[in-house]
């Protein structure tokens, strides 16, 4: 296993939804929306599977304020060129009241394959996450760390919920998203790999087969990237706030240097079964910050808070290098305030007290999420 330090370059993908300015359901995007946000924003912005969705990614950075500035100015970009065409995008993994067959896919050859080889699946596919690379160079090193680091993605995710609604439905769930998503193939926490050729191996046997074109179908919680040398986190759900979506990226980054520098020391953080950490990753999404997870070393439930204090102070060293201690700071003021999903039960409780109708206070929830997407904080 090589010691030399991997590079821990950075970059954030986010989804998000778009909103008719009128109704507040999905719109599909124009296709002149589409030209205008690729002639400012070239390559950092692309497509989504459906039309009312649309994917932009940071440039690779080495500091948080970098890629702060980068996410902030794509977000206003994305808002200020949506407005032209009547629309607005929404930072959330799920719409709260649009109806899936209502949605169309982008008119690309991928995504009408796609659609072909999903069927009923893929129509109900409008869901929105926030996926984070981390430049990792060696290849085995990268499976090493992939194999540590799924123990903490249920403690990403409790910090990102941002989709308790669906149809119009109080799902009870803070993550429905991920509870759609497992409807897909090939998805979900990966097993525990020994190295790069049985990752490899595993995804030739499907190429070879035509199952799939490439390792780009294989939508694990966190996976070697098909594109790039990194580790692809895919678990959280896209976060309404810039500044959450930046403090998760930076405890993960964090994470996975904190891996690297205990495998430097010949230690490594123990596996456990999937079974035991998809019933962590099942709480996650059930309760979100209101829940708890397993310690499974302890073998008991603890408080999110006080777990989320030790991997602060595991990473505190990490972060110190990384440069972005007061990001991961912020962690806690998530914990404080709330994630999406909460804020958004909340505002469609307060409207509903205060006499709206079920609809009514639904489009509440769609306007709050409109105002968090574009915030610059």
């Amino acid at each position: 296993m090589p010691l030399t330090e991997p590079s821990f370059t950075f970059g954030i993908e986010e989804e998000y939804h778009l909103v008719d300015q009128t109704t507040r359901d999905l719109a599909p995007a124009p296709q002149s929306l589409m030209a205008a946000c690729e002639a400012e924003l070239g390559d950092q912005v692309s497509p989504e599977f459906l039309r009312s969705q649309i994917e932009v990614g940071t440039r690779p950075a080495t500091r948080f304020s970098d890629a702060r500035g980068d996410i902030l100015h794509l977000r206003s970009v994305i808002a200020r060129l949506a407005g032209a065409h009547g629309l607005a995008p929404v930072a959330a993994a799920i719409h709260p009241f649009a109806k899936a067959a209502a949605l169309q896919p982008t008119n690309k050859a991928r995504y009408r394959a796609l659609a072909a080889d999903l069927a009923g699946v893929g129509r109900r596919l409008s869901i929105c996450g926030m996926h984070v690379h981390v430049g990792i160079e060696d290849k085995e090193l990268r499976i090493d760390l992939m194999n540590q680091v799924r123990y903490f993605l249920p403690h990403l995710l409790m910090l990102s919920t941002s989709s308790p609604f669906w149809e119009g439905e109080d799902t009870g769930l803070k993550s429905y998203r991920l509870a759609m998503a497992k409807e897909l193939p090939r998805t979900g926490m990966p097993g525990r790999l020994a190295g790069w050729d049985e990752y490899a191996g595993t995804v030739d046997i499907l190429v070879k087969a035509k199952v799939i074109e490439d390792a780009s179908k294989i939508w694990w919680d966190v996976r070697p990237s098909a594109r790039f040398p990194t580790l692809e986190m895919r678990i959280t759900d896209v976060c309404t706030r810039a500044s959450d979506g930046l403090a998760i990226a930076a405890l993960y980054v964090c994470i996975c240097r904190m891996l690297w520098r205990q495998r430097r020391a010949n230690l490594s953080w123990r596996t456990y079964p999937v079974f035991l950490l998809e019933e962590n990753r099942w709480r996650a999404q059930r309760y979100g910050l209101d829940g708890s997870l397993f310690d499974f070393g302890r073998g008991e439930l603890i408080a999110f808070s006080a777990l989320l204090d030790e991997l602060l102070m595991l990473v505190a060293e990490d972060a110190a290098a990384l440069g972005c201690s007061a990001e991961i700071a912020h962690t806690r003021t998530i914990v404080a305030r709330g994630t999406s999903a909460d804020r958004q039960l909340a505002t469609y409780a307060a409207a509903r007290k205060a006499g709206a109708d079920h609809h009514t206070a639904l489009v509440a929830v769609v306007d709050a999420l409109i105002a968090e997407t574009i915030a610059a904080e």
